[in-house]
Order: C-alpha cells, then sequence, then structure tokens
C-alpha cells in the first residue's frame, strides 16, 4: 500500500488501495505470515498487537456503554481535560457537520466522555457504539483511531479496510493524544471520524489542530490554578528554620523557601526547582502510593480553598546540629500553622488598626492582607459593596515599601469610558475639546512612587484594559494626546464585587490583564458572615458618632442590639455605619431602642412603628416604596450632615438623581437642620 508524508512526518495512507489491504487482512487471518508490504508498519504493529490479544477480527461493534452513573463518575475524574476541551470542541461543531463526520474525547482507557457533530453520523455511529462510555481500546476494538493512537502514542490516521475488527471497516478515523503541558504525560486522545467516504487528509490535520488547543487551555487552567494554590498557602509560609515547599496537584515542587534545600538535604534526599521531579504520593490521587522512605506523612499539610484541595505543603524540619538521625523525634508541623493561626486570630495587624473585628475569618484576610503587603506585586480585593476593601487597600499602603508614596483611588464605576481614560493616564493642553490649560496628571501618575487603588476594576471598559496592562508591564505611560512615555513605579491594589473569571469567560474582562491584576487576591467576608462583629463595630460606631456630633452618652438597648444581629446587612458594614449615625442623630435620651431604628430597617424586620397602635388592632398600612426610598435618603442625609456629594456616594447613585430625589421628597429642610446642627 502506498503512503504520503507531510512536512512534519505524518502518515496517510491511501483510500485507492482498500482492496489490496483488504488482502493482505484476509492472509494475515490465514495465518499468512511476516508483515505484508501492502501495509504501513504503524498497520502491521496493531494487527500484530490485536492478534496477541485474541481480538475478535468478525466483531461487529464496540461493547454497550457502561452505566450513566458510572459515565458521570468518570466525567467527574476528567472534568479539567472536559474543561479544557468543551469550548474547542463546540467550535468545531458547525465544521463538522459540513463534512459528515463526528469529533470524540477518550480519556487513557480509550472510553469515550463526549462527543460532538454531524447528527445523521451520530446517529450511523450508534450502530458500532461509537458512544460516550464506550471504550475503544486495541484490547477490545482492535485498530481503531483512538485505541491505536493511544498505543503508540501519536497521531495516526485510520482508513476503512486497515481496521482490524470487519464491522467497522466502514469508517474512516483520525487521533492523536492530549498531553499535560507541564510533563507530557497522556491525558486523552481526541477522534474525528466518518464513514468511509468522508476520507480526508485534513481530518488528521484538524485532530493535531484541536489537540493543540486543547493543550494551550490546560496551561492556562494549570497557572490559575497555581496561583489560586499560592494564595492559599501564603498563611503557612511563615519564617522560622523550617524547610517548606509547596507541591502542585499531580506532585510536582514549585516554591520553596531559603532553607528548603538544606533541610531535604539532611535527610538524604534533594530538591531542583529547575528540574523538579515528581512525588506521585502527593498527587492528589496518589494517596495509594507509597511516600519516599525520607519523607514523613506528618510533614505534610493539605492545602485547601473553599473545600477544593488545591495542593501539598511539605514542611520539614531543619535538624539543630549535624545531619538527621533515624528515630529522632519530630514535632508536629502539620498541626503547626492551624495553632498559629488560632493564637493570633484576635489580633490585627498595626497597619490595619481602623478595622474593627473578632472575626477569625476577617482576621485571617487581614494577615494575608499584611504578609502581601511587604511585596510589590499587585493585589486584587474580593467582597461585596460595602465589606471594607478601601480600608484593606490603605492597610496594605500603611504596611508596604510604598508607605512613604502617595495613595491615590479612582472607582471604576460609574465614569464613562473617555473620562475614565483621562482620569487614569491624564491628557495634554489640546488633547480634546474643553481639555484644561497645561494638562491634566492622571492618576496613574500621581500615584508613582506610591499605591493606586482602583475600585470596582471589574467595571473597567474592555478596550481601556490593555492600555492599563502596558503600564503594569512597561513601568510606563502616555497622556491622552502625547508621543512621549513617562516612567511610573506604584503598587496596584485593585477591587471588585465581581467574578472576574466569570467575566473573562463570557468576553467582558481580557484574561491577560485578568492574571496581571490577580496575581494574589484576598476574600473579605461579609457582614452576614461575621456575626459576632456587628454588636462590636455597633458599639464602635455609637461612639465614633457621639464623640463626632458632641452629643451626650449614647447606648443601644439589648432588644435594639438583637434587631441589628438579626439583620442581613446586604450593604455590610457600609450600610450598619449609616443606620447608627442616622440613630445616634436621630434618637433622644441616652438609651437607644427600637424606636430608634429607621423605618425601612424597621419594616424589614417587622418592628412595630412607634406611635399610636392602629384602631380595632387593625394592620398597620403597607408603606410604600417612595416612602422607603425618602427615609433612606434622609438617613443618608443624616449621616453625612447634608453632604449631598458623600451621600449620593453611599446610596450609590449619581449626585444629579439625588438632587431630584430630595426636592421630589422636600427633604430641603432635613439637609438645613443637620447642616445647622
Amino acid at each position: 500500500m502506498s503512503t504520503t508524508q507531510t512536512p512534519d512526518g505524518q502518515m496517510f495512507s491511501d483510500p485507492g488501495n482498500d482492496a489490496v489491504v483488504m488482502a493482505a487482512w484476509e492472509r494475515f487471518l490465514d495465518g499468512g505470515g511476516g508483515p505484508s508490504d501492502a501495509l504501513r508498519g504503524l498497520i502491521d504493529g496493531s494487527w500484530q498487537r490485536c492478534q496477541q490479544h485474541n481480538v475478535d477480527p468478525d466483531k461487529r461493534s464496540a461493547p454497550p456503554p457502561v452505566a450513566e452513573a458510572t459515565l458521570a463518575s468518570m466525567k467527574l475524574r476528567h472534568s479539567e481535560l472536559l474543561q479544557a476541551s468543551a469550548p474547542v470542541m463546540a467550535c468545531a461543531r458547525d465544521f463538522l457537520a459540513e463534512t459528515g463526520t463526528v469529533m470524540a474525547l477518550a480519556d487513557t482507557s480509550s472510553t469515550i466522555l463526549t462527543m460532538e457533530g454531524d447528527n445523521p453520523t451520530l446517529g450511523s455511529a450508534e450502530s458500532i457504539h461509537l458512544l460516550p462510555g464506550v471504550s475503544w481500546s486495541e484490547r477490545i476494538c482492535g485498530t481503531n483511531a483512538i485505541g491505536t493512537a493511544l498505543a503508540v502514542g501519536q497521531p495516526v490516521q485510520i482508513h476503512s479496510a486497515e481496521h482490524y475488527c470487519a464491522g467497522i471497516k466502514r469508517w474512516t478515523c483520525s487521533a492523536t493524544v492530549i498531553r499535560h503541558p507541564q510533563d507530557g504525560e497522556i491525558l486523552g486522545v481526541v477522534d474525528v471520524s466518518g464513514l468511509s467516504e468522508t476520507y480526508s487528509r485534513h481530518s488528521l490535520a484538524l485532530v493535531v489542530t484541536t489537540a493543540s488547543r486543547i493543550e494551550s487551555r490546560l496551561t492556562m487552567l494549570e497557572m490559575e490554578r497555581r496561583y489560586r494554590l499560592l494564595e492559599a498557602a501564603l498563611p503557612y509560609w511563615a519564617g522560622g528554620t523550617d524547610g517548606i515547599v509547596l507541591f502542585d496537584r499531580r506532585g510536582y515542587p514549585f516554591k520553596a523557601n531559603e532553607n528548603a534545600q538544606a533541610a531535604i538535604a539532611a535527610f538524604g534526599a534533594d530538591l531542583d526547582l529547575a528540574a523538579p521531579r515528581r512525588i506521585p504520593a502527593l498527587a492528589l490521587d496518589g494517596e495509594s502510593q507509597p511516600l519516599p522512605a525520607w519523607l514523613r506523612v506528618e510533614w505534610l499539610v493539605p492545602v485547601s480553598e473553599r473545600g477544593e484541595r488545591l495542593g501539598t505543603l511539605l514542611i520539614v524540619p531543619l535538624p539543630r546540629v549535624g545531619r538527621a538521625r533515624a528515630g529522632d523525634p519530630v514535632r508536629d508541623l502539620a498541626a503547626a500553622p492551624a495553632v498559629a493561626r488560632d493564637l493570633r486570630s484576635a489580633q490585627v495587624p498595626a497597619g490595619f488598626a481602623s478595622i474593627v473585628t473578632a472575626d477569625v475569618g476577617l482576621c485571617d484576610a487581614l494577615r494575608k492582607a499584611d504578609q502581601l503587603a511587604r511585596s510589590r506585586v499587585p493585589v486584587l480585593l474580593l467582597g461585596e459593596t460595602g465589606v471594607g476593601k478601601e480600608e484593606f487597600a490603605q492597610g496594605i499602603h500603611r504596611a508596604s515599601p510604598f508607605r512613604d508614596g502617595p495613595y491615590v483611588a479612582l472607582n471604576c464605576g460609574g465614569l464613562s469610558r473617555e473620562l475614565l481614560a483621562s482620569e487614569l493616564f491624564g491628557y495634554v493642553e489640546g488633547a480634546f475639546t474643553g481639555a484644561r490649560k497645561g494638562g491634566l496628571m492622571g492618576k496613574i501618575e500621581a500615584a508613582n512612587g506610591g499605591t493606586l487603588f482602583l475600585d470596582e476594576i471589574g467595571e473597567m471598559p474592555l478596550d481601556l484594559q490593555p492600555h492599563l496592562l502596558r503600564v503594569l508591564e512597561q513601568g510606563e505611560i502616555y497622556r491622552l494626546g502625547e508621543n512621549t512615555p513617562r516612567k511610573v513605579n506604584f503598587r496596584l491594589i485593585a477591587a471588585t464585587h465581581r467574578d472576574l473569571r466569570q467575566e473573562v469567560a463570557a468576553g467582558r474582562f481580557r484574561m491577560d490583564f485578568y492574571y496581571r491584576v490577580a496575581v494574589t487576591s484576598i476574600r473579605i467576608p461579609s457582614l452576614r458572615e461575621r456575626r459576632g462583629d456587628v454588636r462590636l463595630l455597633a458599639a464602635h460606631f455609637v461612639e465614633l458618632f457621639r464623640e463626632r456630633h458632641r452629643l451626650g452618652p449614647r447606648r443601644l438597648d439589648d432588644a435594639l442590639l438583637a434587631t441589628l444581629d438579626a439583620y442581613a446587612w446586604p450593604g455590610n458594614v457600609r450600610e450598619l455605619r449609616n443606620v447608627i449615625e442616622s440613630m445616634v442623630l436621630m434618637g433622644e435620651g441616652e438609651c437607644l431602642g427600637l424606636e430608634a431604628l429607621p423605618p425601612e430597617l424597621a419594616m424589614e424586620q417587622g418592628v412595630p412603628a412607634s406611635g399610636p397602635a392602629p384602631a380595632g388592632g387593625a394592620t398597620p398600612a403597607v408603606r410604600s416604596i417612595a416612602t422607603g426610598e425618602a427615609e433612606l435618603i434622609r438617613c443618608a442625609i443624616a449621616a453625612t450632615r447634608g453632604n449631598l456629594t458623600q451621600a449620593a456616594r453611599e446610596l450609590d447613585i449619581a449626585k444629579s438623581t439625588l438632587y431630584q430625589k430630595v426636592k421630589q421628597y422636600g427633604l430641603e429642610s432635613d439637609i438645613s437642620r443637620v447642616r445647622g446642627s
């Protein structure tokens, strides 16, 4: 049989020689002897393996698929491969429909996990059980692209008569393996199959390209997972004399402290991150594997994030004198980090003294922020609106190497693209109509030598993101209308209430920009996750505003505190602060009770309104949305002492909208009263 070779060394069969291949197959089954000149070496080798495995050459189809539950379990086990391949295979769907072929993704047991492609061909494939949940290994189905590609570890094309089993000789298929980008381990195989008349040399090129794209997505996912692992391991990365090594989910070391090499060498092993060696027992699926003789299980600390295991931390004690001796007692290092965290749980780092909390989760976030502050890498603060992201940013600035430089903040939400661009980058005189004489320094340039805090970075327009990315990578900016770069050196802290990974997936946020601003991230818990903090913060704010407004003693009674505790606080600490300030200003007497609650919060919590009860025990009238809105604005006016710019910011509405609402609800007298107090 003739063969054709492409420049990249791949081999293609000649579909015109089917009759010759069929005759060679019949002679092979009749015991016709050694290799046939009509066969490619690839096919001859596969037939030989099939015969050794006693594969039935008369087989008409693959076995039936496994049970749905078994297939679901297999998909869960290979979720990373499926996640990486799904968008790639989806892109090929329309193309496959035009060629009358289907694309299959299989695992390393040759079992098909998922398929895409031409619907009529999918129907024909059912007749030979070319289906998800079916294994197409050579041992079961003879020579075929999926099984043979896995057997030889390279791209293959199997056409018509080249198949070993009679029932699938009407098909043509091309496949190649998918390898892990880190070490080349085979993870699965991608295949394109169709009836014999769909043969095309391009099918093999398609699967090779598809596999390459899947491997590229695996690289991206691996990088993202390592970033998360580094973040999750930071609380354990303390000083001391122990050697610390971080292993990824596949058992490869990729970060170590300065003592790791010496500590591991003391136990007769070595560590080389330039050429890392895998420890299978430390892979997430390697629990049944034995540990190396030198490594003790008590040195291992699992690293997880929100219940998902990401990797393993190895903490090796550095012997005080000489090398380690067998039988030396080793302290329980695995528990040490957790104990240390508990001992420090009530302490707030000095740079974050303005944050009031006794919550362990928030204290952990503060310690992480304090650790990250000492580096120069960008930090992404994650949390709902009102949790105190700017207080975190200011604390990081105060504890950072940039503490002596300026702290500059900018909210990316609510600004037009043009205004945000000029605010960030500045402009030169004459850059546009209305440009200020002499130009304007942008926030990035103003933050030179200090910290730039960009709140709500998820709102930044997509086309502005590459410009800021260039600033972060090159350390220079161009003012709008300027051709000469200006050097800048600053620390970026960004914040968002959005899930930026979802925004990337939806195409609303650039992936390269995400990885640059989210080198490290800190999640700030919401107030409803910090139940013990409500009373603590309430007492703090009562004293703060009592002193600020020069009022007499104020305290909240138990019923009021219990009501505040039970409220969900959708606006988080900011909402609690505004409510307390409003109650302190509007309340009468030293002890504030339920009657001091703002009306909209009282309604929310089912607290009866103050004043005479409705006649005849009737149910109180339902208040209108407009009334609730007026009360909310009245509280904001009181809390900001009539500063409408600040009140609009607290209410998260435009200042012009607030002016309109003040006039609509006749709240001018409230403004005059609080300004005059």
